[in-house]
């Protein structure tokens, strides 16, 4: 018997447990427990963009109105009919919010393997692979819940700096942050230590100030409403963590040398609107993966695969430090605690230190 957690696409917070009998196996498929899976705001960035970006795609109800978030984390072959993947093998992935799913391995090796299933052909392959543990270069059996936590907004926070330092900042010499205290911004804002040149004003809500300016990876930590402490004339690129649309046309009409801006995320699910008519340039999506095909076309896959995993292991260590740690990790088990702490998450409002894994099992 699997268990999913369902949402509602139009009410974010109205959600329903379903329950079904698993289905038997065809030849080339194989069944995954999943063990565990982190839940943060870029969660419900995935559920806020559900339909612009095909996020609910990945693993479809199959009845209108109803979707399912995509989650990261760990799951384990508890039943197989493919030849190339064992019972008891364990992969790091991207999974629906569920006790267990079925995937169609295809394009096997040493490292993983894509979901093969016809519903997920033409969407991004970055979400479609799942990487064996054991010939993984992320991996550390001690430290799962942070990967599930971390790893996957880390690679977006990684790309973007990537991005923007590709692009030369766009002749900017000040980065805005909104939402500073969210781990995706602040891993971007890690990753922007190493260029000097450009300043990183982070903002926040005052209750989350304090946290911001403990991380030391921000020039300046301000409070939304102390927008005006940056000179109007900084010249600057506005990166959109929040999603929150006043504030994005406070940006766009208080700097007249904004030279880029560009969304990440929705943290703020209740003040998302739309970015048209604004002054300056156009508010610009950014997508990851884009990003990584453009490298990979580059550099080659290992190499890129290797830049990253050394970031990354450099980050965790900085984040896990014993004497100041950035996150504090909080488990949650079964279907009531799995509920409450989607609705705890979709609502806001948390302590930024707190990442929750959750399992359904």
């Amino acid at each position: 018997m699997n268990t999913t957690l369902q949402v509602r696409k139009s009410a974010l917070g109205e959600t329903r447990l379903v329950q079904a009998d698993d289905k038997p196996l065809a030849q080339g498929e194989v069944r995954m427990r999943i063990d565990s899976f982190s839940l943060t705001a870029n969660n419900i960035t995935y559920a806020a963009f559900g339909d612009a970006m095909n996020y609910w795609q990945f693993f479809p109800t199959g009845e209108e109105g109803w979707g399912i978030v995509p989650v990261w984390g760990f799951g384990t072959v508890v039943q197989s009919l493919h030849p190339g993947v064992a019972v008891g093998e364990r992969v790091y992935g991207y999974w629906p919010m569920a006790r267990s799913v079925v995937l169609a391995p295809a394009k096997l090796d040493a490292h993983g393997f894509l979901d093969g299933a016809e519903h997920r052909k033409e969407l991004h392959k970055v979400y479609n692979h799942y990487q064996r543990t054991g010939a993984d270069p992320f991996y550390t059996p001690d430290t799962e819940d942070v990967q599930a936590l971390l790893r996957p907004l880390f690679a977006t926070s990684w790309l973007l700096e990537d991005f923007l330092a590709d692009n030369a900042f766009f002749e900017a010499d000040t980065v805005l942050v909104s939402s500073a205290s969210s781990k995706t911004a602040y891993g971007m804002a890690n990753q922007l230590k190493k260029w000097p040149q450009v300043r990183v004003v982070g903002f926040t809500s005052a209750r989350n100030r304090a946290f911001c300016e403990s991380l030391g990876c921000y020039d300046q930590v301000l409070a939304y409403e102390e927008i005006d402490r940056v000179p109007e004339e900084a010249s600057c690129v506005y990166t959109d963590f929040a999603g929150n649309a006043d504030f994005r046309r406070k940006v766009h009409t208080r700097f007249k040398n904004l030279r880029y801006s560009c969304s990440i995320g929705g943290t703020h699910v209740q003040q998302l609107g739309g970015a048209k008519d604004l002054p300056g340039p156009r508010a610009t999506l950014f997508f990851a993966p884009a990003q990584r095909t453009k490298r990979v076309a580059e550099v080659g896959a290992p190499e890129l695969l290797r830049r990253l995993a050394a970031d990354w292991h450099a980050f965790r260590n900085e984040v896990t430090n014993a004497a100041k740690p950035w996150l504090k990790v909080r488990r949650h088990e079964g279907t009531d605690a799995v509920v409450a702490a989607y609705r705890q998450v979709l609502a806001g409002g948390d302590d930024p230190r707190t990442g929750h894994v959750l399992t359904l099992n």
